[in-house]
C-alpha cells in the first residue's frame, strides 16, 4: 500500500475532497491549529504547512 500523500500548503484552512472524480469524497474543510499539519480524515492525505508560511488569522 503507498503512503498517503504529502500536499504542501501556505494557509493552515483548507478543503479536501480527495482530488473529486470517482476516487473523491465529500469536501471537508480542514483547520491545523498551531500543528503545522493536518490529515484528512477520508483519504489521508497530509497537508504540510510550507515553510516560510505564515498561519491564517483566526475569523
Amino acid at each position: 500500500m503507498d503512503a498517503p500523500e504529502t500536499v504542501e500548503v501556505e494557509t493552515t484552512q483548507i478543503a479536501c475532497d480527495g482530488d473529486g472524480g470517482a476516487g473523491g469524497h465529500p469536501r471537508v474543510y480542514l483547520n491545523m491549529g498551531d500543528k503545522g499539519f493536518v490529515e484528512c480524515p477520508y483519504c489521508d492525505r497530509r497537508f504540510e504547512l510550507k515553510a516560510g508560511a505564515k498561519p491564517s488569522a483566526a475569523h
